[in-house]
């Protein structure tokens, strides 16, 4: 796939991550950080459900992607370093093999 981002892909990404805010902040905020040919990188943010567990909120994108229409996996989780940083935050990396025809 080429280093181009289609307008497609990133128009779709932007709509599922204001669905996810949506539902879901304050405790998880999402936001694009990259998209890379079919890989798409979204950082959360937020007081999370320490209970549910925090990569259950990363894995939820990939349910609202599919809600949308495409067909996507969750293919990595980043984490902060604990060593290095206070923060609380994930990146997910999600393959997005396909998206809703319209």
């Amino acid at each position: 796939m080429s280093g181009v981002v289609s307008l497609d892909m990133a128009r779709f990404i932007d709509k599922a991550i204001q669905e996810y805010n949506k539902y879901r902040a304050p405790e998880s905020i999402a936001s694009l950080v990259k998209i890379e040919g079919d890989l798409v990188y979204v950082k959360f943010d937020g007081s999370f459900c320490r209970t549910c567990g925090i990569n259950d909120w990363v894995e939820d994108f990939k349910f609202v992607l599919e809600d949308l229409g495409a067909d996507a996996e969750l293919v990595k989780v980043i984490e902060p370093d604990p060593f290095f940083s206070e923060e609380d935050w994930r990146i997910g990396v999600f393959r997005v093999r396909s998206l809703p025809k319209n």
